[in-house]
């Protein structure tokens, strides 16, 4: 099988700005918890074909979910992770048998609104952090990432709000998040999508992005528990912001 090491639809130019940006997002994810998975998915949004944008973000973000949760992986909750691996299923079965276009807009709204309440609201009950409710959470936003591939946020602050050590909540969001964008690569290659044309592409991201995790990594560890807590809230809301104005544009 031959591997085309640049898609036809990217330029020399812009592969090179997309690896680099790969490195620099996932060094903001590791060191501030999240953010950078979006960011990313709006400078690919820029140069990647919309029919690739959601399959080749999805792998790229596996693997460099995959390396942050292999390097943090004493940190896990795995309590946590063992109730929204069903989930995840739950989820991506019910994506892959409906797959429909949901509007986008609809579900901006929704998630802005609830990160929103989880970075400044009361807190939610502790039955809503119980097993059940990590199964229902994860079942929600593994359908809708399917569809949209912006519930990072939603994920991260939903397990913020479970953890105050820095280094559980970036090990537990990057083994969730693992576990959710992994079913993406079957659901779109059934659905018809061919990655074997961005293969190249996706490995050099995710090494890229390995890279830029280490770096993180190593910043995480020079703030303290609050710093960081106030950093990912401040950073959550500005991506929620983002949301919420994309929404509302779409309706007026």
């Amino acid at each position: 099988m031959e591997l085309t090491l640049i898609p036809e639809s990217l330029g020399a130019s812009v592969a090179l700005c997309l690896l680099l940006a790969s490195a620099v997002t996932s060094m903001i994810t590791a060191s501030l918890g999240a953010g950078g998975g979006v960011l990313l998915l709006l400078l690919m949004a820029m140069w990647v074909p919309p029919a690739a944008i959601i399959p080749v973000h999805g792998m790229i973000q596996l693997g460099s979910n995959s390396g942050r949760a292999v390097l943090t992986r004493h940190h896990t909750d795995w309590k946590t992770i063992a109730a929204f691996a069903p989930g995840v299923l739950a989820g991506a079965g019910l994506g892959a048998w409906l797959l429909v276009e949901l509007p986008a807009h609809l579900w901006q709204l929704s998630i802005a609104l609830f990160v929103l309440y989880l970075c400044w609201g009361p807190a939610l009950p502790k039955a809503a952090f119980g097993p059940f409710g990590v199964f229902v959470a994860s079942t929600i936003t593994s359908f809708v990432s399917l569809f949209v591939g912006a519930t990072g946020p939603l994920v991260a602050a939903f397990i913020k709000q479970m953890h105050a050590d820095r280094f559980t909540t970036v090990a537990t969001f990057a083994t969730a998040m693992c576990l959710q964008h992994a079913p993406k690569a079957l659901v779109f290659g059934l659905a018809g999508f061919v990655f074997r044309e961005w293969l190249a592409f996706i490995l050099g991201m995710i090494a890229f992005g390995f890279a830029g995790t280490w770096i993180g990594l190593h910043l995480l560890r020079t703030i303290t528990n609050r710093r960081f807590s106030q950093i990912f809230n401040l950073l959550l809301t500005v991506l929620a912001l983002r949301l919420l104005w994309q929404a509302v544009s779409a309706l007026l």
